[in-house]
């Protein structure tokens, strides 16, 4: 059992794990103390050059108040996007512990995105897909045994 630990570390394995040690150290403490405020400054400095002094908030002030004044005036679409989406609806009624497939078409060429539904009853539903580019299909069951549901179809329909 003693010859187990009897070997020591070569000289060479000591020098370098100090080596090591002194470099992470010193290179840390360097960078904090001296390099890290010295580059801090010295981006801001050429930032500003740059912008001619202007700062971030003044930049963006000016971009806004000249969109404002290029706009045209009047309402307008939140987006680019809005314009070419619409909903499209529909409403059905089902029976106490009825169900049915139901299907809502897009109008005018348009390519179905989404769909679903809602109601003022119990109603489920099992299932719920695109049967073509135009039209969504839902499959909606009444869980109710004595009241009927009004059912509004949507379909999010896109150009």
């Amino acid at each position: 059992m003693k010859g187990r630990f009897t070997k020591r570390p070569s000289r060479a394995l000591i020098v370098a794990i100090v080596a090591l040690f002194v470099a992470l150290g010193g290179t840390a403490g360097a960078v904090v103390t001296a390099a890290v405020p010295l580059a801090k400054r010295a981006f801001v400095a050429d930032n500003a050059k740059r912008l001619n002094g202007v700062t971030a908030n003044q930049l963006g002030s000016a971009a806004v108040a000249v969109a404002l004044r290029e706009s045209p005036p009047g309402p307008r679409a939140a987006s680019s996007v809005a314009g070419l989406m619409t909903v499209q609806t529909s409403s059905t009624s089902l029976a106490p512990n009825g169900e049915g497939e139901f299907t809502i078409s897009c109008d005018g060429g348009r390519k179905v995105a989404g769909g679903g539904f809602s109601s003022d009853g119990a109603v489920l539903s099992f299932d719920s897909f695109p049967p073509s580019d135009s039209s969504w299909t839902l499959y909606l069951v009444n869980a109710s045994e004595s009241a009927s549901a009004t059912v509004t179809l949507y379909a999010t329909c896109l150009k």
